[in-house]
């Protein structure tokens, strides 16, 4: 028992390094968009299209690998993850031909998608899963913080972003150690007649995982289009230089940390279809303010109570996705969802503002933004409650009670349906004279039943 605390202290750890890894690239992507625009003379659109395909390259990582992660194992497929951004990102920062800049950045955004695929899915199989998710937000948010505020002051071009991606590759690398490998010990213990495999039991609560997923994309899209572009409306209509701009991005983020945070404290208190909902339309508004700026005042009020807001809704989210399955699919499959949104969001933000302007731009997507906001609000007042899913009958009865289960002729009314809450259970005191009474019934019954 003494040894079973530091390797769970451990995996936390490897997972929230990993959750860092994975999402920095997200984080840092306008500075990635506008560094790729001066030092390649690409247009802003060809420069958003490049960071739509490092992101792509993550989204696809995460669908491939959804079912996958367990039986391959984790720490197997969280080093590989490691080495393909330390390769993607590393080719990309050293070379100044398009061609293998754009293919650095597929390989590296194929690694940060692995690493989060990783993260998601054992942050997912966690007791608290929306504690792990806090956790690696607020790492993640710091990280970005502090290279904001740094890169600017290392100097200009497209190389550093990239190499700073991939040191941090690097410095995730040992934590992995603490990851297990693969489980192919629960196929041998499953009876005959029961698959236990991690790909063969099918996805639980599919049309809130499907609503939740397909919602999530544009929800993700509609912000990381003023994400994308937020550095050059700081720098045409704010009149921002690029260290005040680094400034107010890393104050912004600095916000995050301090919304992570509030997330974390509130908890539960308020269910999940509260934040989600409010959160959303709150973004909805923050998104009009940036994007209609005409001062550095507006703008920086804008990017940064947008940033204090928008991790505490996506907190809620990757929880509300993972309570979904306790194997932590739909956490893996709604998380490359929204790196599919981020994905789109660069070439989405470049052609807006060149076709409709900034506060054009701002009013679209707000109004996607409210759209996308709706069945994520019911989805989440749908599975509030304590849902059973998958894994809660294995944790709470045993392993004999989950196959039973599985196996049993009882008609589908009298077993527990996944999705639904749990029915509340009332301790009865029973007084000493009525054990008594019990017990020897108990006994009188016993040489009857033998015989």
């Amino acid at each position: 028992m003494s040894s079973r605390r530091p390797r769970a202290l451990g995996a936390l750890v490897a997972l929230v390094a990993l959750f860092t890894a994975g999402y920095l690239a997200s984080y840092l992507l306008p500075t990635v968009v506008g560094r790729l625009s001066a030092s390649l003379g690409l247009r802003p659109a060809q420069a958003g299209m490049v960071g739509s395909i490092l992101l792509l390259g993550s989204a696809s990582a995460g669908f491939t690998l959804a079912a996958r992660v367990e039986r391959v194992g984790p720490r197997r497929v969280a080093r590989l993850g490691l080495a393909a951004m330390v390769v993607g990102y590393g080719t990309a920062s050293a070379t100044e031909l398009l061609p293998l800049v754009v293919a650095g950045a597929v390989v590296g955004g194929f690694g940060s998608g692995t690493a989060t695929a990783v993260a998601a899915s054992g942050i997912a199989g966690r007791p608290d899963p929306q504690r792990g998710s806090t956790l690696g937000l607020l790492s993640v948010s710091v990280t970005a913080g502090a290279l904001y505020l740094t890169l600017p002051r290392l100097g200009g071009g497209h190389a550093l972003p990239f190499l700073a991606i991939a040191g941090v590759a690097v410095l995730v690398a040992p934590a992995t150690r603490w990851l297990p490998g693969p489980r192919r010990g629960a196929l041998d213990a499953a009876p005959q007649g029961v698959s236990a495999g991690p790909d063969a039991r099918p996805l639980p609560a599919r049309p809130a995982g499907l609503a939740l997923a397909g919602s999530i994309v544009f929800w993700s899209m509609a912000q990381n289009a003023l994400w994308g572009v937020s550095g050059r409306i700081g720098v045409t209509r704010a009149g921002l230089s690029e260290v005040a701009l680094g400034l107010v991005f890393a104050v912004a983020l600095g916000a995050g940390l301090a919304g992570v945070l509030a997330a974390g404290a509130l908890g539960s208190r308020l269910g999940r279809a509260v934040p989600i909902g409010g959160g959303t339309a709150l973004i909805a508004a923050c998104v009009l303010l940036s994007s209609a700026a005409a001062g550095p005042v507006s703008f920086a009020a804008g990017e940064i109570l947008w940033n204090a807001v928008y991790p505490v809704v996506l907190s809620y989210l990757l929880g509300l996705a993972a309570s979904l399955d306790a194997r932590g699919r739909w956490a893996v499959l709604v998380g490359s969802a929204s790196s599919l949104g981020v994905a789109c969001g660069p070439a989405t933000g470049s052609l807006l503002s060149e076709a409709a302007g900034y506060p054009g731009m701002g009013l679209t997507l707000c109004v996607v933004l409210l759209a996308a906001g709706l069945p994520m609000t019911a989805v989440a007042r749908h599975v509030s409650g304590r849902p059973l899913v998958p894994g809660s009958i294995r944790r709470r009865g045993g392993a004999p009670a989950a196959f039973l289960a599985a196996t049993t002729s009882a008609p589908p009314s009298l077993l527990p349906q996944i999705g639904a809450p749990e029915q509340p259970v009332t301790p009865i005191r029973v007084p000493s004279r009525g054990r008594r009474l019990a017990q020897s019934a108990f006994r009188l019954a016993r040489p009857n039943s033998r015989s």
